[in-house]
């Protein structure tokens, strides 16, 4: 019986099908070895946006990125969801680097720069990206271009979750006992590249904490950290 165009929940599940049976095609070791445990070298935190799913946008496999997204990717340190989460991923996992990635086109940060209100839980939750907007006022409002405005409040979104991340007892005990690396990151949704924005550990010698380039490998591909300018690329 063929799929209603429209049914998209069966339409996901008959995808999921032909995806499970291809990559056990291509390695019938893949979701094998995947039960066997995960040891992710990434944990993302990203905004919930559709259009930004980490794994495809970084060109890896599951397995290799633990995972954290929330409306407009904030990081508010009486969170305890996304406190919880970056507990298990830098003290148990052991994960290697911490990327906190902020979009272009983000709907929470344009709810952020109006000033209507969005209507139940979501004021609350946006309060602090709204604090953000009010602590650099100045900036914002110089901004004429809408567009290049809510690209603005989002690297200062992420700038402001990575202060939240270094002052993080658990993520400062792994930078200073085994090199854990923190990054911030915007990810830009009309070309679907990833631009580091120099944040994190940066600060403390570059993205790669002695200055050399980084490796994280994948099952079909690898993340480039590169200190200096402090890029990330995918190869």
């Amino acid at each position: 019986m063929p799929l209603h165009p429209d049914d998209h929940f069966l339409y996901a599940l008959s995808s999921n099908n032909a995806w499970a049976g291809y990559k056990s095609h291509q390695n019938p070791h893949f979701f094998p070895k995947l039960a066997d445990g995960q040891t992710p070298q990434i944990l993302w935190l990203g905004c919930s946006d559709s259009r930004c799913p980490e794994t495809t946008i970084l060109g890896l496999q599951p397995g290799d990125v633990f995972v954290h997204r929330n409306i407009a990717n904030i990081i508010a340190p009486t969170d305890i969801n996304t406190s919880a989460v970056i507990e298990y991923a830098v003290a148990h996992l052991k994960v290697k680097h911490v990327v906190l990635c902020g979009h272009t086109s983000c709907g929470g940060a344009a709810a952020a720069l109006g000033d209507s209100r969005v209507g139940g839980v979501l004021d609350t939750w946006l309060a602090p990206l709204r604090a953000v907007r009010y602590a650099n006022k100045e900036v914002l409002d110089a901004i004429k271009d809408e567009r290049a405005r809510g690209t603005k409040i989002a690297e200062l979104n992420v700038e402001a979750g990575v202060n939240v991340l270094m002052a993080n007892v658990t993520v400062r005990e792994a930078i200073e006992e085994r090199g854990l690396q923190v990054h911030g990151c915007l990810f830009e949704i009309g070309c679907g590249r990833i631009r580091d924005l120099g944040l994190g550990t940066k600060g403390r010698g570059g993205l790669g904490l002695d200055g050399q380039e980084d490796v994280v490998r994948g099952r079909h591909a690898q993340i480039v950290f590169r200190g200096g300018r402090g890029e990330m690329s995918v190869k």
